[in-house]
């Protein structure tokens, strides 16, 4: 839609200022116009983990200013889920979600949007209370929750997010 408006706004713009150009001019002046607005690529940056186990994704990708952080289950420094069941996980899980967001020079305070997928509905309750103390009350991300009916390392619960740069 904005493409559309700008794309009208440059058009008319020529054709205001531009009845005296040749046809070729107005062409330049027009491609010139619409490539300013272009949105600019940003080649997509993989950020790769700094030590424990090897896995087949990275932790996080930045694309232009966004963060595309992979799921996070609550596994320590050995890459071995955390005891403590749903809460001592989501901890982790958080924990390693805040980790990953500093190395790539963000924090909990940048991300806007989490989905939350769980072994079991039930406990979304608990996993709950876990999760809102990670986040002020003023900027808590929009989110999303699923049951599911397995995750990696019968682990209880996975955190993935998307974050400001």
């Amino acid at each position: 839609m904005l493409r559309s408006l700008d794309f009208a706004s440059s058009e008319i713009f020529v054709n205001h200022i531009g009845q005296s150009l040749s046809v070729r001019m107005r062409s330049i002046l027009l491609a010139s116009l619409l490539s300013a607005c272009a949105p600019a690529y940003h080649a997509p940056e993989y950020l790769a983990a700094p030590t424990g186990p090897a896995r087949p994704f990275s932790p996080a990708v930045r694309v232009g200013s966004m963060l595309y952080l992979a799921g996070q289950i609550g596994t320590d420094a050995s890459g071995r889920v955390v005891a403590g069941g749903i809460q001592g996980e989501t901890r982790q899980a958080l924990e390693n979600i805040r980790a990953v967001l500093a190395r790539a020079g963000s924090s909990m305070d940048h991300v806007v949007k989490c989905t939350v997928f769980l072994a079991d509905m039930r406990e979304w309750a608990a996993m709950n209370e876990v999760y809102v103390t990670f986040f002020d009350v003023a900027r808590r991300p929009a989110r999303s929750a699923f049951g599911t009916t397995g995750l990696a390392l019968d682990a209880r619960v996975e955190i993935e997010c998307l974050a400001a740069a």
